[in-house]
């Protein structure tokens, strides 16, 4: 769902940035090395950032004299940055139901490939369920919604929902869909129902014309006979009336149902592909953060392992060794922070994706139920067009009716077929 309301949305779809040190803080006491730059996290603490080689640390590099920056056992566990942002795109609300995680933030002391995890007491600040990280609902300000007062879309999908059948978890776009194809076939079965309609009013129309040409009663005489033939007239100029009203049915109501119906489906289709996609390259990146984060927490027990060899002094070798694990526990933890790295920008790109097909399905469901509410009442009043034409056809019979007169006709009548009028009398003797 590209263009500009898709770059506009994004627009609204904020990120914690980076913070720059205050200007000459950095200056005053102490100059970074070079390629090093300094910023905050979102927490207010100061951290520093390798703009070379993306490396990350809480200490400032340099600050012993003598002691170079080092990224081994001082790695830090700050979220990874993505262009100069660190990424994020947690969506509006945590969901009930599903499989899920939950991640701490760790300690000031606990850093990516420490040998020696920190012990301090840390909060829960994200849960990740369905391979979707949430903020923690404890921990958490209650995020404010992107469209509040309208109910959209675009604020209440995003978590999964028990199957109801209790056979695993429904996509809350997955909700989203089901209903557009609803309406989407409420649509085609609305088509069918004035396309029946259309074959009524065309076999009605039919059999009114040929009942209009019938001989019965044709022998009627007089002004009763004239109101009966117009009676007959009438029935044939009905049948014109049904036969204009089923094919202004079939141009002006069926027709356009059905070819939005076709359109409305291509936009269903691109829609539903291109959100799965998105979701399904989450959940595999998702895949590869749970795999090196449990490389990482085997990387640092064999450092703390060889550190405690070499405490007892078991070998002569320990000390090679401990600087062989401590080089395989950092590349365990860049290949972690990576990882973490590429699921962020996973997230983000479908979360985005979801706000702004979300509301383009919001769009497409305003602009189905409005066409089909302009067509039905382009039905009723064709419908009411038809029963003023079929009114006119009648009027000319009310009038003929009010005309009959029994006894004019009777005078016609006699005038016309009388034999005589001298009547018969006595015989005489």
């Amino acid at each position: 769902m590209g263009g500009a309301g898709g770059r506009a949305l994004r627009a609204e779809v904020t990120k914690p940035g980076m913070v720059p040190p205050p200007p000459g803080e950095e200056s005053q006491t102490f100059v970074l090395p070079p390629g090093w730059q300094s910023y905050l996290s979102p927490q207010g603490r100061r951290y520093y950032v390798n703009t070379a080689t993306n490396e990350t640390t809480w200490e400032r590099p340099g600050s012993s004299p003598g002691i170079p920056a080092s990224p081994g056992p001082h790695r830090s566990s700050l979220p990874p940055t993505v262009n100069g942002y660190h990424a994020s795109g947690t969506p509006a609300h945590p969901p009930e139901t599903a499989h899920m995680s939950v991640r701490k933030s760790t300690g000031d002391s606990q850093n990516l490939g420490s040998s020696s995890p920190g012990k301090k007491q840390s909060k829960e600040n994200t849960i990740t369920i369905n391979c979707v990280t949430f903020p923690h609902p404890d921990t958490m300000p209650e995020q404010q919604l992107l469209k509040p007062t309208e109910w959209s879309y675009c604020d209440y999908f995003w978590a999964d929902k028990k199957d109801p059948q209790g056979n695993g978890t429904v996509a809350g776009f997955e909700l989203l869909l089901q209903k557009q194809l609803k309406g989407k076939q409420m649509q085609k079965e609305m088509s069918e129902f004035i396309r029946e309609r259309i074959k009524i009013e065309e076999e009605y129309a039919k059999n009114l014309a040929k009942l209009s040409q019938n001989s019965l009663a044709a022998q009627e005489e007089g002004s009763l006979g004239e109101a009966w033939a117009q009676v007959k007239k009438s029935l044939a100029d009905e049948a014109e009336v049904h036969l204009k009203f089923s094919a202004k049915l079939h141009s002006e109501v069926e027709k356009p149902l059905m070819n939005f119906r076709e359109n409305f489906k291509k936009d269903m289709k691109k829609c539903d592909h291109h959100i799965a996609d998105l979701r399904k390259q989450l959940a595999s990146r998702y895949a590869a953060v749970e795999k090196a984060r449990k490389a990482l927490t085997e990387r640092q027990r064999d450092l703390e392992m060889k550190t405690q060899q070499l405490e007892i002094k078991l070998s002569n070798k320990t000390e090679e060794d401990i600087k062989k694990a401590r080089r395989k526990s950092t590349q365990a933890g860049d290949d972690l922070m990576r990882c973490v790295d590429l699921y962020n920008q996973a997230q983000s790109k479908w979360f985005e994706e979801m706000v702004t097909t979300t509301l383009e399905l919001e769009r497409l469901e305003v602009e189905r139920v409005e066409m089909i509410r302009q067509h039905l009442c382009q039905y009723t009043q064709l419908r009411h067009e038809t029963d003023m034409f079929n009114q006119s056809t009648v009027e000319p019979v009310d009038q003929l009716l009010r005309k009959v007169d029994p006894a004019k006709d009777r005078e016609l009548w006699v005038r016309e077929h009388k034999t005589g009028n001298i009547r018969p009398v006595d015989m005489e003797i």
